[in-house]
This record gives structure tokens, sequence and C-alpha cells, in this order.
């Protein structure tokens, strides 16, 4: 992961952009046209909304920025400006593979890309603990990918505070600092105890500063809870267990500590934002089944035993809204066989209300085995039609779907994710769907340019999708969600994949926040200019 963010290579560039991009027009672009209110007729009154189908998907990817793993490069010394252009080019990385979601590092090690009441500045912003960056990050990140309809989901690390053991090279403000009975040693870096309230208590005061304050999409956790285990050392905190362990069994109770924090935390979230939503995304397996007949068939470390996260009692419980297992092997593998491990998952999301996406190792392309093919991903994706209950994708990560070593990701582009996707409808979060819009234009650009498309937005709407059937089509009718071109929050669209002399029917549809989607407004149909 050594190559710079955003920069693809030019044959990914034209391979990712050529003939296939929409370019979103601003709200402001469509005039003096009032909104469509809520309740208002609707121009087809008979035809339904496109409803849920596999056409729907989450595409995301991860943004890491512990260590400058993806970004910000340079803390030290690159200006504020550089660091925005970089952020925006990893967005627009995104964009061009047609994702529709980034999970955002803002908390990485106990300190803030935000201006926090709890905790200092990261070091990742600047390169110093604690230096105030001049600029609201998170604010910056967050509307930057909502320009371009991109959810974003805050991503925090609940308990790590640093890959080094040094508390004094810690911010002067880091709670760690203040309460260094908080704090225990393991492997080269500090860690707080999950074992103490004062620590949950902590990271929940973190969480929800950021869930009240910002327009975020999701609280995202990975893997780390109780760290990786290390050397065979056990983790200290023996003190802890034995102030609060009320004569449990010690893995029981380091597991009921976890439990603790990830369903109070999802209560809190719920009760003052019902729309933003709750994942994990843990180490691949849960237990293997030569340990417990539940788990799955294979012979990896279990999350359940090493980092006590009993991810799937926290999916039978409804504690996520999804769950993003990190499935970081190869179809095949001895150890971890990719096509066991999601059948696995896909059983354990049966009868619930939670999503399952799959987190996918775009880092270990060029590996040895299996991942010296550019299709290995792409393998996995088509693997993944045979399990409905999977709705999606995220990749670790940006840099390395920047990179497109050998053009995987181009590969991904081209047998998947050619047209752009809306994530899957979110049913136990409240929402509903928008007013339609009113008043589709469909107009062809001078000089070949493509069809620009327009309508009268929906006041309640968040995003709306746009529909391009060939042909003339009737004015009213149901749209195919497999003919979707643009998914935007913009007033309108320049589509350039319209061919000179074909004719062409544009339909569009209103989306809230929650992906609850309209009935179509009365198509526009159009013949397409040439050059």
């Amino acid at each position: 992961m050594t190559r710079r963010p955003g920069i693809l290579t030019k044959t990914a560039a034209a391979a990712f952009t050529a003939g296939t991009m929409t370019a979103c027009l601003s709200a402001s672009g469509e005039g003096e046209r009032a909104p469509v209110p809520p309740g208002a007729k609707a121009e087809c009154a008979a035809v339904k909304p496109p409803g849920d189908s596999r056409s729907r998907q989450l595409r995301g990817m991860w943004i890491a920025t512990v260590a400058g793993i993806d970004w910000p490069k340079d803390a030290a010394r690159a200006s504020t400006e550089r660091q925005q252009a970089d952020f925006r080019k990893l967005l627009d990385t995104a964009q061009a593979m047609n994702l529709n979601a980034v999970f955002v590092q803002i908390r990485p090690n106990s300190d803030a890309f935000y201006p926090s009441p709890h905790e200092p500045w990261s070091q990742w912003i600047t390169g110093t603990p604690g230096k105030d960056p001049g600029y609201d990050v998170l604010d910056f990140m967050l509307k930057e990918a909502h320009k371009r309809n991109l959810e974003f989901h805050a991503w925090f690390n609940p308990y790590r505070i640093s890959r080094q053991d040094d508390l004094n090279k810690l911010a002067a403000g880091s709670p760690a600092r203040q309460h260094p009975d908080w704090v225990r040693k393991y492997g080269k870096g500090l860690w707080y105890d999950p074992g103490l309230p004062q620590v949950r208590d902590l990271a929940t005061k973190a969480v929800m500063d950021v869930v009240r304050k910002y327009d975020i999409d999701a609280v995202h956790f990975d893997d780390y809870f109780y760290p990786y285990p290390e050397g065979g050392a056990d983790y200290p905190d023996q003190a802890a267990y034995k102030a609060y362990g009320n004569g449990m069994n010690k893995a029981d109770w380091r597991r009921q500590n976890v439990d603790t924090l990830v369903r109070s935390l999802s209560e809190k979230i719920h009760e003052a934002k019902p729309w933003v939503r709750f994942g994990i995304s843990p180490f691949g397996v849960w237990r293997n089944k030569t340990t417990d007949p539940a788990g799955s068939p294979t012979k990896a470390l279990q999350s359940y035993d090493a980092q006590y996260a009993d991810t799937r009692k926290w999916i039978r419980q409804g504690w996520v809204d999804y769950i993003t297992p990190q499935l970081y092997w190869a179809v095949g593998d001895a150890r971890a066989d990719y096509a066991g491990l999601v059948d696995w998952w896909a059983r354990q999301v049966e009868g619930t209300d939670v999503e399952l996406t799959i987190g996918q190792a775009a880092y270990r392309v060029g590996e040895p085995g299996p991942w010296r093919k550019p299709g290995e991903l792409s393998r996995h994706l088509t693997l993944n039609r045979s399990h409905p209950a999977v709705r999606g994708d995220v990749y670790f990560s940006a840099s390395s779907l920047a990179g497109d070593k050998l053009g995987f990701a181009q590969r991904l582009r081209a047998d998947h994710y050619a047209r752009p996707a809306v994530p899957p409808q979110v049913k136990v979060r409240g929402g509903r769907a928008p007013a339609p819009v009113q008043e589709v234009r469909a107009t062809t650009e001078s000089g070949g340019k493509g069809v620009r498309v327009q309508w009268r937005p929906s006041r309640d709407a968040r995003a709306y999708a746009v529909y391009r059937m060939e042909g003339g089509k009737p004015g009213c009718a149901p749209v195919d969600p497999a003919a979707l071109v643009a998914a935007v929050r913009g007033g309108g669209i320049i589509d350039p994949g319209a061919k000179a002399g074909k004719t062409y029917t544009y339909y569009v549809t209103a989306l809230d926040r929650l992906h609850h989607e309209s009935a179509p407004a009365r198509g526009a149909t159009v013949t397409a200019a040439g050059g």
C-alpha cells in the first residue's frame, strides 16, 4: 500500500470514465421552480415505486487515517489545500468506481478529526498530537462525500489509544494521560481497559458527540475490541476483573464488557437519531466448527475467543443495523475458504433485519497464490450472487482501489459496477418515500456531449435516481432497477452515455436518507444529437 491515494493509472482512469460517468447539476440550476411538497399529487399515480431488487447494493471503501494509511499523507508537511485535494481525489475514485459509501476513520486512537470536548486533535492530521489543523476536518469530509452522494459512515476505534507505549508522547489533553489507571500496555501499544465503566463512558461520549453534531449516515466500528493476541501474553486486566468480574468466567466477563458497549451505543444512537445506523466489521471468523458446532468450516483465529466479540449474538439481538465481516481470504483457502464463509455469514442474518455486506481485501491483490490473479475479487462478487442475503461489499482500502494493482479495480468495475447502484432500503429505522418529482425534462447537449435531464425536485428528498430506457416509452410506466444511470443529490444530470441518434426515455424517482424510493414521475423521451 505504497501508492499515493487517488492516483489512477491513465489506463484505469480511461476505463473508469469513458462514456459512463454522469455529471451532476446543482439544485440551483433548476431556476425558481418550487420543490414538490409532501402529499402533492403524483403525475403517475398508478405506477408503483421500483421496490427492492438485486440491483440495490451498498458499495463502499474504507478510508484509513491511522498512520496515514490512506489519508492524510505527509501530515506534518502537507498544506490544508493539499490535504483537501487528496481527499477529494479519493472520493473521486469512489465515484468513478460507482461506489456509494465511504467508511472514514475519524477516531483512530482516542483522538479526533473534529473539534471534540472529550479528546485531542489526532496526530494523523498535522503530525503533532493535539495540534489544531485550523479547520473542521470531519465537516469538510462529510460535505465532500455528500456532494458526491456518497454515504458517510463515521469509523471509530473504541479502545485503542496508541501504536506506541509511551503515555508522555500523547497530547497533554488526552484522557489517557489524565487517567493513566484506565490504560493498559499490551504488545507495542496502549489500550483502554474495556472492563472499566469509565472507558465505556468515554467511548460513548465520543460517538454521541459526533452523532448529535454532524449529519453522518452511520456509526462504524471495525474489528478492534480487545486487542489481537500477541506473543501468547494475556491482556493485563486482572485489576478490573477483580473489581467488576462478580465471579464470572473471565472470558465471559470480557464478552459481556464488549456486549454492554455495543448494546448501549445502539440504543443511544437510535434514540438520538433513529435514521443513523450502527454497523460493525468484525474479523471474518466468529468460531471454527471444530470448536463450536455453530461455527464456520474454518481453521483460523476466532474473534469470539481472541477478541471477545460475539458478533453472532449482536446480529440475533438486533444491536447492529449491518454487519460487514472482513473475509480477507481467497476462494479455496485451506484455512478459511471465502466461499464457505460467505455461506456461513449469509445464514447468520437470515430472519433478521441486519444487512450483510462483505469486507473485501483489496490490499491483498498481488500477493502470492490466488491474489496474483486480477480477477480474484471479481470472482468473490460473482460468488456472492448465489447468496441473496449479501447486499454489497466494502473494500480495504481506498489507496488499494486507487492504485489498481494488476488492473483489479478496472476488472471489478467492468464485471460488476458498470452502472451505479442505490443502497438497499433500511426498513427498520423509520423514513418514507418522498413525494415524486415532477416535470422531468430531457434535452440534448450540443456537440454530442450527451443528454441533459432535469426535474422539479421533491422537498423531502435526499437524493434522486435517474433511469434510462432505450426507445420511446410510455410517459407513465414502471422502471427497471437495472436501468439506473445516476444517483445524485443535485437538480439534474448530464448523461454522456447516450449515443447519438438513439432515442431514450428517462424516468426520475426521489429517495429519502434511508433509501425509500418514490414512484417515477412522467418520463421524458429524447433522441440524442450527434457531434
